[in-house]
């Protein structure tokens, strides 16, 4: 007589298996009934027992490939898919119950949070389509987001320090992470349906942080350094397939600017929010149905800088996608009242700012990509050269508000690409991106140079710039044609790829790098 003790392994697993999938979101709680059956069930189909399993169920729920992409099939084995399925079901399950959300619930441990946090971003950036499906359909990670930054009790104690009118810290990396989901998940229409939320996320978490950059930096390593001291150390670990994953999420400006100028571009035109001319926004990546490839260069970012060594000879580590920038731009910048932003530089508390006018007019760019490429002898590592990064790089770092362009260097732009002289250097051609896309196989880039134009309705304007090589940080110099508009410095980052947006801020370029000048933000997304 046959029972189900005698079933052949590989129909148990079939019953395990189809069991394990018969719901998608959250853990497979339907399969724990056949696990708990007897013990010969339980030896034949635990993690630990049969990994194999786990791994075809984690592939179902899960996106799989992306890690086998970033990390080589040969360090993703069945047994560490295992044991991340098991951490990540506990992970969405504290996210769902809302463990962490507010400031009053004694025994919440920062690191557990962090850790929760983390998860979540690094499922996003492998995402293609299964993870943003569990971190919304079971986690519910959008109302986790709400309870932490925008009630009253939120444990990133924003609301309470506004109150106080004390500005908030997100010095704290609960606070980046979080800044950073609210954009990777940002579903603009459905926020709405959530007035009180909805309200609070605009006029007091995100516009704090988007307008206020006298407080909240935008980049890290900072701004005025094109070759940062190195190595750089921060971050923190979260085990990760069977490693420990050291992680540093860039600052919240970027996400920050983002989310709150597309909340706010959603409503008419207000007291405080000036508009000329077409409102441009950028785009939102759950809308446009973005794939994990949309995140390679923000993964590059947040964990290959993390750790860095010194090169001789620095390069793009992924951080910035080659191409990525050539073409047409539409978009914004804002600015608040020179006398309210005057004051806050001066001390004044966030009441000024949440007060303050904001100003926002409507710009378009012309972009062009230069490469300068690296030789198949060049050495790469500080140990294979004696010389310095600065004699190695074919540019020095030029001054910070000239877009780390040196000074009194010559370009002129030619059919093939970019003739570059700086004085007491080796003259220098950089190849177009129109020629280097055609050429086959991966060359390392050297250096990289942006050139453009545009116009607003202050007038027609050049780009000239160059991309920070450690974390494709975007510096470009502004130079009005006509009138007195001056010189600005624009500096982003290219948060996304093929559906990505340009996010950042201007800052005046009369002030000292060592204080903080008149700053606004803006965002530029791919002509349509």
């Amino acid at each position: 007589m046959c029972t189900l003790a005698t079933l052949p392994q590989e129909v148990l697993e079939h019953v395990a298996f189809y069991t394990g999938t018969l719901s998608f979101g959250g853990p497979p709680a339907d399969v724990l009934p056949l696990l708990v059956a007897n013990r010969s069930f339980y030896a034949a189909l635990s993690i630990t027992s049969n990994p194999h399993l786990w791994t075809r169920i984690f592939a179902c729920k899960f996106d799989l490939s992306p890690v086998l992409r970033r990390l080589g099939q040969e360090n993703v084995t069945p047994t560490v898919v295992a044991h991340e399925f098991k951490r990540r079901c506990e992970i969405m399950k504290r996210i769902r119950t809302r463990e962490g959300t507010l400031a009053n619930v004694v025994d919440v441990d920062h690191n557990t949070v962090k850790e929760m946090l983390s998860t979540a971003y690094v499922m996003m950036l492998e995402n293609d389509g299964k993870n943003e499906r569990q971190l919304r359909e079971y986690a519910r990670i959008e109302e986790w987001l709400k309870q932490f930054l925008c009630h009253p009790d939120g444990a990133s104690l924003i609301r309470q320090l506004v109150i106080r009118d004390r500005w908030p810290d997100t010095k704290d990396e609960r606070m980046i992470l979080a800044m950073w989901l609210i954009w990777m998940l940002l579903r603009p229409v459905e926020y709405m349906s959530d007035e009180n939320a909805f309200h609070v996320a605009i006029d007091v978490v995100l516009k704090l942080v988007a307008l206020g950059a006298h407080q909240y930096v935008l980049c890290t390593p900072s701004w005025t350094d094109f070759l940062p001291p190195y190595p750089i150390e921060t971050g923190t670990s979260i085990p990760y397939f069977g490693t420990e994953l050291r992680l540093t999420p860039p600052a919240p400006a970027a996400p920050a600017i983002l989310a709150y100028l597309t909340l706010r571009n959603l409503l008419p035109v207000s007291w405080d929010m000036i508009n000329y001319l077409k409102r441009p926004d950028p785009t939102v990546p759950s809308v446009a149905g973005c794939t994990s490839t949309e995140w390679d260069a923000e993964w590059a970012r947040a964990v290959h800088i993390v750790g860095a060594t010194k090169l001789v000879l620095p390069t793009l580590p992924g951080a910035f996608i080659p191409g990525s920038l050539e073409g047409s731009w539409e978009g914004l910048f804002t600015y608040t009242e020179f006398t309210a932003y005057a004051a806050l530089l001066s001390g004044a508390s966030p009441s000024v700012l949440e007060r303050s006018l904001v100003a926002q007019h409507p710009q378009l760019w012309k972009l062009r990509e230069y490469y300068l490429y690296a030789e198949d002898d060049e050495p790469d590592s500080a140990g294979e050269c004696a010389m310095s990064v600065d004699a190695r790089m074919p540019l020095s770092p030029g001054n910070p508000l000239r877009a780390y362009i040196p000074a009194n260097t010559e370009l002129r732009e030619t059919a093939e690409g970019l003739e570059v002289l700086e004085p007491g250097r080796a003259p220098q051609r950089y190849e177009s991106w129109a020629r280097a896309s055609k050429r086959e196989g991966t060359r390392r880039v050297r250096d990289m140079i942006l050139k453009g134009e545009g116009h607003s309705a202050w007038g027609q304007f050049s780009l000239l710039g160059r991309v920070r090589p450690c974390d494709g940080f975007i510096s470009l110099s502004k130079d009005y044609m006509n009138g007195d508009r001056g010189r600005w410095l624009y500096r982003c980052y290219m948060v996304g790829n093929t559906h990505g947006n340009l996010s950042g801020r201007w800052r005046d370029t009369l002030s000292p790098t060592d204080v903080p000048g008149y700053e606004g933000c803006f965002l530029m997304s791919r002509r349509k």
